[in-house]
Order: C-alpha cells, then structure tokens, then sequence
C-alpha cells in the first residue's frame, strides 16, 4: 500500500544520475510530461477535455428529471454517488491502484466530497422537484463559469487578463438573462436551492482541478467517491427501503445516467481539463452548457424554444472564443 500512495507524490521528471535539477523542477509534482497550466497547446487541448465533460454534464438535468418520476429526490441524488462508487472502485482495482487517496491530500478531497458528491446533486435536484423547470435550473450552469474562475482565483492562485472577466462576464449576463427570461425571473425557494448548487459545484470544481494537477482526473473523481462511499451507500440502502419507489425504464436511465455519467465518467476529462488548460480558462467551456441541456431538454423532454435560443448560442460561442483568447 505505501509504494502504492508514493506514486501519487513522485517527482514528475527523470533526473540523470549526478545531475540536479532546477529548483523549479523540484517543486513540480506535475505528473511526467504534463505541459504547464495554461500554457498555449495545453490550453486548447485542456479546453477540448474540458468541453468532453461538459458535452457529459449537459444531459445532468433531464436525466435527474426523469430519474425523480421513479425515485425520491433524496434518493436520487445520493444514490448517483454510491453508483458511481462501485464503478469508480472497480475503474481503481483494474488499474492497481490504492482504494483511498493519500492521507495529505484527505482534506482537498473533503472539499470535493462536500461539493460534487452532496453539494451539487442534492441542491439541483430538489430544485428541480421544487418546480424549477430544466431550462430555469440551466441559470446555475451559465453561472458557474465566473464562480469557478472566482474561486481559482482565491484558492489556486490564477489570475486572468482584464479581457478574460470582460469575456466571461457578458457571458454569464447573456446566459443569465436568456435562462431568466424564460423561467419568469421570480426569487424562490427554487432559486436560492440553485444557489446552494452553483456554489457547491464551484468549489468542488476548483479544488478538483488542483488535485488534477498532480493525480490523473480519473482518479481523483475515483478517490473522491470511493472515499464517500462509507456515506453514500447506506444512506441509498435505507431511502431504497424507506421510500416509495416506482421504476420504469426512463427513470431507470435516468438514475443510470445521472450516476455513470454525470457523477464519474464525465469528471474524467473535466478534470484533465481544468488540469491541463487553467482552472479558470478550460472552466469557461461550461458558458455553452445551459444551451447543451436546453437542447437535451428539447430532443427529450418536448421542450420547444425559439429564435432567443439561436441568438443566445452565438452570443455564447463569442464569449467562450474571447476567453480562449485571453492569456494569463
């Protein structure tokens, strides 16, 4: 088990026998040939990761809808994470490597825990049962961007040009606008639950995306849920028993999706993303995320939207563009 932990710590880079490497080198726990954050090729490919996950987080929604026609929201939303324990701790034991992170990093992967796996699915999902429709709940996606950006700079210490906030603030505005406009603007119950999502999933985003830096994505997301496993797993046991349940084969997809997808596979390459392309700058993918899910939301649900919607989308896109083109 301790050669195991150590792998997760080593250098990053093979020194030849007598030969000292820079100072700079020595405090890089990068993993081995892992390009710089935000550096010009890693910022495109992190960017292209980064829009993976995001293609991924963008049926969250729907899929949590359809999953609470057959299950309860408390259900739904604990029992994605102990789902995606299971797959997480058999992606860990192929690999061969150790069920647990290091016990240094125990506290980031807390933040993460109380973030990903409680914070965001508990919170989003009974908004939605509070009657907050798919597209209203997409105003916490079209905001996450400026409180991941907000949060990389308090804790990860990026700081982005003037034309990156400019960029990333019209963004937020326009998607916030657009998503208000359609689900009528109201300050609700809903509304402040939505809140309590978007700040959830910021930080654990962030912290994340640090972790990432030093272990591969896969198995931070893989770490975190395993380690929330003790939590997670008894508590779906007992809403499973305790519960109404009345599954159906839309339902069933929906809970297999919001916890496979969403909950593992889809943090894979976000967080290689953030990793690879600076928290703050790969985060801005998720500005196309609201128009993602109403998308989903048509092709699934019957939702229906208009010209807005295109006008929107080009307004996205520019932002999202501007961002890639603001250097730290």
């Amino acid at each position: 088990m301790p050669n195991r932990i150590a792998a997760d710590t080593a250098p990053p880079a093979e020194a030849l026998p007598g030969v000292v490497p820079p100072r700079e080198a020595r405090h890089d726990r990068r993993p081995a040939g892992a390009l710089p954050p935000g550096a010009p090729d890693g910022a495109w490919r992190g960017t292209l990761l980064a829009g993976l996950g995001v293609l991924a987080f963008s049926g969250s929604f729907p899929a949590t809808v359809f999953a609470m026609e057959g299950f309860d929201p408390y259900l739904v939303a604990v029992g994605r994470a102990a789902v995606a324990a299971v797959a997480a701790a058999a992606f860990l034991l192929v690999a061969r490597v150790p069920l647990l992170p290091p016990r240094s990093r125990l506290r980031s992967y807390g933040v993460i825990v109380a973030g990903v796996v409680f914070g965001f699915p508990l919170f989003s999902g009974l908004a939605l049962h509070a009657g907050a429709s798919t597209s209203h709940a997409a105003v916490v996606i079209g905001l996450l961007p400026a409180a991941t950006a907000a949060c990389a700079v308090l804790r990860a210490g990026e700081w982005p040009r003037a034309l990156f906030w400019v960029s990333c603030g019209l963004g937020a505005v326009s998607i916030t606008a657009f998503t208000l406009s359609m689900g009528g603007g109201h300050v609700t119950g809903a509304d402040l639950l939505l809140v309590g999502a978007l700040l959830s999933a910021a930080v654990g985003y962030t912290e994340g995306g640090r972790l990432a830096r030093e272990t591969p994505g896969w198995r931070v997301i893989s770490h975190t849920l395993v380690l929330a496993a003790p939590l997670t797993v008894p508590i779906t046991v007992a809403l499973a028993l305790t519960t109404d349940l009345r599954p159906t084969a839309a339902s069933l997809a929906g809970f297999a999706y919001v916890g496979l997808v969403s909950m593992f596979l889809g943090f894979i390459p976000w967080y290689a993303g953030l990793a690879m392309g600076g928290i703050a700058r790969a985060g801005q993918t998720q500005l196309a995320q609201p128009l993602l899910t109403l998308l989903w939301a048509w092709l699934l649900l019957g939702e229906l939207f208009g010209a807005v919607t295109i006008a929107a989308a080009l307004a996205v896109l520019a932002c999202v563009a501007l961002t890639q083109r603001a250097r730290s």
